[in-house]
């Protein structure tokens, strides 16, 4: 399946709100209200550096993932992209959608002056595991996340 990926528009926002439900985990932490994911659209828009990205194919958003771009002092002085909310459409899934995805992830980072990538995901999502690893991520960092209310 040929996906074309671009930056998102705001009329994106209920299609991804959509892929981010579409699976065991979304759909028990995110809210039916709209208003709640346009505002934090805006924000990302605003920050130069981080960007919501979704795949099309036939006029319908079967993918999408955040993207932003870290500068930093370690490694080097790297800069880096992190990848977060990685979704493909579950009637997709297995088709190389995920794949084409995290390649023209690759290329936005590449272009950015990025010489590494990086992401979190849940443990239960053993599946991606297989995927990211088979993509040459390796786990090498134990991620922790604190919820701040």
């Amino acid at each position: 399946m040929n996906v074309t990926f671009r930056l998102a528009a705001l009329a994106d926002v209920p299609a991804v709100l959509d892929l981010l439900v579409d699976d065991a985990l979304g759909a028990t932490r995110e809210s039916a209200d709209l208003d709640l994911y346009r505002d934090a659209f805006a924000r990302i828009q605003s920050e130069g550096a981080n960007h919501l990205i979704v795949g099309e194919a036939g006029g319908r958003i079967v993918a999408t993932c955040q993207l932003t771009f870290i500068s930093g002092l370690s490694l080097r002085a790297a800069r880096r992209a992190q990848v977060e909310s990685v979704r493909v459409a579950s009637d997709l899934r297995g088709h190389g959608i995920g794949r084409q995805m995290m390649d023209d992830v690759e290329k936005r980072a590449r272009a950015a002056g990025c010489t590494l990538i990086q992401l979190t995901m849940n443990k239960s999502r053993t599946d991606s595991a297989h995927f990211y690893q088979s993509l040459g991520f390796t786990p090498s960092h134990i991620g922790y996340k604190r919820i701040l209310s």
